[in-house]
């Protein structure tokens, strides 16, 4: 027994059955130098729980008692994010992409519709960054439709996302002019901290979603999805069937976003490279497009 917390040390035959569950359920390949990271995670909700064993909780998480599963992922997942992260990708969609379907929308070449999909979207830098770059390039004034879809495995992370409120220092990458246009600065109790502009949070919707699921409870087409820095938790196999899933949800010519670290063989899955860890959908390209589904993303009530 562990004296410090009163929990019996995770054995290597309990780090192996949550090494199985958590990659058959998630797909998230956890390598054996994490096991004093599962340990350490794992601990917190086993005394929440008032358990005192690692086989203990695992029995609890895999009859699902009161949704212990989800609690599970909450606590093992990682979550790193900022504002702007690996910009280069937000310069080249800037300079060559967006210019280009803000002129064929305005031509009336395309419908005046842009979806966006962010898969791991963690405490919502991600997602918000996108609302402010497209809010900013497609103006409803101008008769522009922006829909961001976040999502993410984790419903602690969402929570946070979608109350959009964080730490004034988080915003140090906005730009000044979008910072002071989209994100409000809190007064008394909340000093030191900003909150994402109601503008920007009507764009976004918040749902729960497994990349490993082999469906996706998403209406596509997409213009662009970011899955970043999430497949490198993944091995071969669940990598090539969540980036064969997200390829099939984009629209002809839609572009998606990965890691730094995930460079793929993108031909493999109807993609094509354009860009740093960027692909374009190998379909037909946008401009000579059918018009998108004109079907919203569901609400939160149809969750």
């Amino acid at each position: 027994m562990d004296q410090a917390n009163g929990i019996r040390p995770l054995s290597e035959r309990e780090f192996r059955l949550f090494q199985e569950l958590i990659y058959r359920e998630a797909g998230i390949h956890l390598a054996d130098v994490k096991m004093a990271l599962v340990s350490g995670r794992l601990s917190r909700r086993i005394r929440a729980l008032g358990l005192t064993d690692f086989t203990s909780y695992y029995e609890h998480v895999v009859a699902n008692k009161d949704g212990e599963r989800v609690f599970m992922f909450d606590a093992i997942s990682t979550n790193e994010t900022r504002f702007f992260r690996e910009p280069k990708q937000f310069e080249h969609l800037q300079e060559n992409v967006l210019p280009e379907w803000r002129a064929l929308g305005d031509s009336g070449a395309i419908p005046k519709r842009i979806r966006a999909w962010s898969a791991a979207c963690s405490s919502g830098e991600e997602p918000y960054t996108l609302a402010m770059v497209l809010a900013a390039h497609f103006p409803r004034e101008a008769g522009w439709s922006v829909e961001i879809l976040a999502s993410d495995l984790s419903t602690r992370v969402l929570d946070t996302a979608r109350e959009g409120v964080w730490p004034l220092e988080r915003g140090d990458d906005i730009p000044l002019d979008w910072k002071r246009a989209y994100m409000l600065r809190g007064t008394g109790s909340q000093d030191g901290k900003m909150r994402a502009h109601p503008k920007l949070k009507e764009l976004i919707q918040f749902r729960r979603i497994n990349l490993n699921d082999r469906e996706y409870s998403v209406q596509g087409p997409f213009d662009l999805i970011f899955c970043r820095n999430v497949l490198i938790y993944f091995d071969r196999e669940s990598k090539n069937g969540v980036i064969n899933r997200l390829a099939q949800l984009l629209t002809p010519g839609g572009l998606l976003f990965l890691g730094h670290a995930e460079s793929l063989n993108g031909a493999a899955h109807g993609l094509l490279h354009a860009g740093p860890t960027i692909y374009r959908s190998a379909k037909r390209s946008l401009s000579c497009e059918s018009e998108p589904s004109s079907a919203p993303l569901q609400s939160a009530a149809q969750r």
